[in-house]
């Protein structure tokens, strides 16, 4: 469905070195200059940070953020710091070819004062499953690990295929996701939570809204008479009472037909491998009818 033409990536990716540098191009357009192929990664994305050592780059990785918790081996790597303000002072002692940064997390004005102390950035922000498939392919030819890119991948787009092939035949039913519970954020237009739903087989009643992650009102989520609700957890302790407020609305559909569920955030969230798991997790909420007897999708 979304196999990628991998010889093609390569060569959008990693252009001949050019005078004075090794010259490559980033998803978002930006062309990235350093001496030679990187050989000291620092990852300002909890999402790259999974993808590395998905794809056995992790010794490469000699910084990461407080937020990168996934997998446990992240949490003993050098720690920069959070998302919106790393600690330069730690960023310029890990002596990094290239920090990769996201506009969905990072300021500009951090781009600018790396760049200011001379350490390159590469700029990654995937909004669509299509998009996370080619970060891949993009970061395996980053670190030399294309072939576990193209097996990693390969695997991803398979698992996705199965579980589109599982619920093509089914009804949509009205779904609700729910990102945040106050204040209510949701997924709209252009998301890829928005996507991962339709994947799913499902009907996002709030996928109109026109930007990928919105706030909404309480009142217009109710009048779209939803007949799934998912809760996102973020492992807060705040799943009970989030249930609480939803259970209030006896009158609506997914209440009356026992259809309030939590779905784990950090699989939904992230443009991560772990994001194809989170796509079966919502499948399985949405259409347990098609999943019954089923241990699993083929994949460990």
């Amino acid at each position: 469905m979304m196999r990628r033409a991998f010889a093609l990536v390569l060569a959008i990716l990693l252009l001949p070195p050019a005078a004075g540098g090794w010259s490559l191009t980033d998803p978002t357009g930006r062309r990235v200059t350093i001496d030679a192929p990187p050989r000291r990664l620092v990852s300002l994305v909890p999402s790259v940070t999974e993808i590395l050592f998905a794809l056995g780059a992790q010794d490469l990785l000699v910084g990461v953020t407080d937020f990168c918790d996934y997998p446990p081996a992240a949490g003993r790597k050098p720690r920069v710091g959070g998302m919106l303000a790393p600690s330069l002072e730690t960023l310029v002692s890990l002596k990094p070819d290239l920090a990769i940064a996201t506009t969905a997390g990072n300021r500009e004005e951090t781009f600018a004062q790396l760049e200011q102390l001379r350490i390159p950035v590469y700029v990654v922000n995937p909004t669509r499953v299509a998009d996370v498939l080619d970060l891949i392919s993009r970061l395996g030819a980053l670190t030399g690990s294309e072939s576990a890119a193209a097996r990693l991948s390969a695997s991803l787009d398979t698992r996705i295929a199965a579980v589109a092939a599982r619920v093509k035949p089914l009804a949509r039913p009205r779904v609700l996701y729910v990102l945040w519970p106050d204040p209510l954020i949701v997924p709209g237009r252009g998301s890829l939570v928005s996507e991962l739903l339709a994947l799913a087989g499902g009907d996002s009643v709030t996928a109109d809204a026109g930007e990928p992650y919105p706030r909404f009102s309480l009142e217009a989520a109710i009048a779209r008479a939803p007949e799934v609700i998912i809760l996102a957890s973020h492992g807060s302790g705040q799943g009970r009472m989030a249930r609480e407020k939803w259970e209030r609305f006896g009158d609506l559909p997914a209440i009356k037909g026992g259809r309030l569920y939590t779905a784990d955030g950090n699989l939904l969230h992230r443009y991560g491998p772990r994001m194809v798991d989170g796509l079966e997790q919502l499948a399985r909420l949405i259409h347990p009818e098609a999943f019954r007897g089923a241990a699993s999708l083929g994949h460990p």
